[in-house]
């Protein structure tokens, strides 16, 4: 398994665009911050062929402790989710497949 860190994006643009290495670092700094900055006013983020990021309030909930299998507040919070578009779903498919 590999992970794919922001260094790795970072030569991916500077290969693809040419821009320098600092540049390309600032620009995907930048692109990250927007991201992140819209998820926080609570907006949704779509990323064309990619996909859907939306930030949901689950509601506070009773749950279990697994160790004690005590009764448990699990208390009100914002998650970020993401919904891949049909296009990566293809591509993943297709890659999984070997096609």
């Amino acid at each position: 398994m590999q992970t794919l860190t922001r260094a790795d994006l970072c030569d991916a643009v500077h290969e693809e665009v040419g821009l320098s290495r600092q540049e390309c670092a600032s620009l995907v700094e930048r692109t990250l911050d927007l991201i992140v900055e819209s998820l926080e006013r609570g907006e949704t983020v779509k990323l064309s062929g990619f996909g859907v990021f939306q930030v949901r309030d689950k509601r506070a909930r009773m749950g279990r402790n697994p160790k004690t299998g005590e009764p448990a507040t699990i208390n009100s919070r914002r998650v970020i989710s993401f919904r891949a578009s049909q296009i990566m779903k293809s591509r993943v498919h297709g890659a999984v497949n070997g096609t």
